[in-house]
C-alpha cells in the first residue's frame, strides 16, 4: 500500500482551512451565555452559597435548571438573569442625604 504526499499548496489549504475551523470555535466558545453550563459544585462556588440554598431555590423556581440523572447544570445565561433580576438599584447622589453631627463631620 503506498502513501500519498501532499504538495506545499495542498498543505497550506488543509492549514488555512483548521486555522479558519480554530478561529471559529474559540470566538463561539465561551462566548454566548445560553451555551455555557455550570454543575451544581460550579454554581455553589460561584454563588457563595450551600447546597440546600441550591435546592430551595431549585424547588422555588428562583433559578432554571436541568437535571440529567443525578447531576444538575445550570446555564450561565439564567444565573445572570437571576443576578438581573435581583439587582436593587442604587440611589443617585443627588437623593443622598449625608448625615452629620453637631461639628458637621460625616457620620
Amino acid at each position: 500500500m503506498g502513501f500519498y504526499r501532499f504538495s506545499e499548496e495542498e498543505v497550506q489549504v488543509i492549514k488555512q482551512r483548521l486555522d479558519d475551523i480554530s478561529l471559529t470555535l474559540k470566538q463561539k466558545q465561551r462566548t454566548e451565555p445560553d451555551q455555557i453550563w455550570y454543575d451544581n459544585q460550579e454554581f455553589l462556588q460561584v454563588m457563595n452559597i450551600s447546597k440546600r440554598t441550591a435546592a430551595y431555590w431549585r424547588t422555588e423556581n428562583v433559578i432554571a435548571y436541568c437535571q440529567v440523572g443525578n447531576k444538575i447544570y445550570y446555564r450561565l445565561s439564567d444565573i445572570m438573569d437571576l443576578l438581573h433580576k435581583s439587582t436593587i438599584p442604587a440611589n443617585s447622589i443627588n437623593n443622598l442625604k449625608i448625615s452629620t453631627d453637631d461639628n458637621n463631620n460625616d457620620l
